[in-house]
């Protein structure tokens, strides 16, 4: 089963419990590397991660291919699921990048010091800039560039049409590189300010 693609495992999953497992075995790495970055904590990714999976597989039977591939059904469970999650624990949305920084910045560890320290820097105004956008803004920065999910599909996971995904992704980027100037500004001011 495993060499089937996720249409004819989709409908195998219908009649048999063997093919979602497939599915899942498939899916699950995704689906949690998604819940963590929108919770910021294992356990909570953990339990929303099993709840995706619980919620599928009680509604597969309804599950129609409409031209998107499968694991774009999967991610629209689990986006309403933490927006629930985030409304019922009332915090605010946060991305956590630290994991990720750290583990880029390991596989540059051959690099010069100043360098490294550069890059950190660097990687730091980033992770903040990020943080202080929107939610709706960091979930499409975790589906892009964490999960590489193409325009479509995040468009089917946001509820949007792919023209306002693109539109969003503009605005997005804009908005951090106006962050990241700012915050370029400050810190050289601050610098200056020190000396």
């Amino acid at each position: 089963m495993l060499e089937l693609d996720d249409a004819a495992l989709v409908a195998r999953a219908k009649a048999e419990g063997e093919a979602f497992g497939v599915l899942y075995e498939r899916y699950v790495k995704k689906i949690y590397n998604y819940m963590y970055y929108r919770t910021g904590n294992e356990h909570d990714a953990e339990d929303l991660t099993a709840r995706v999976f619980q919620r599928a597989l009680a509604h597969l039977e309804h599950y129609t291919e409409r031209g998107l591939p499968f694991s774009a059904w999967l991610y629209r469970i689990a986006h309403n699921l933490v927006a629930n999650w985030h409304r019922d624990q009332g915090r605010h949305k946060v991305l956590p990048l630290e994991q990720v920084a750290s583990q880029e910045l390991q596989a540059l560890g051959a690099e010069r010091p100043e360098a490294m320290t550069e890059t950190r820097q660097e990687r730091e105004a980033l992770r903040q800039a990020v943080r202080r956008l929107p939610g709706e803004r960091q979930e499409l920065l975790i589906l892009k560039f964490v999960e590489r999910l193409s325009n479509a599909e995040i468009g089917a996971i946001m509820n949007r049409s792919e023209g306002a995904v693109k539109s969003l992704y503009h605005r997005t980027l804009l908005a951090l590189r106006d962050e990241l100037a700012r915050s370029e500004a400050y810190s050289g001011h601050n610098g200056r300010a020190r000396r």
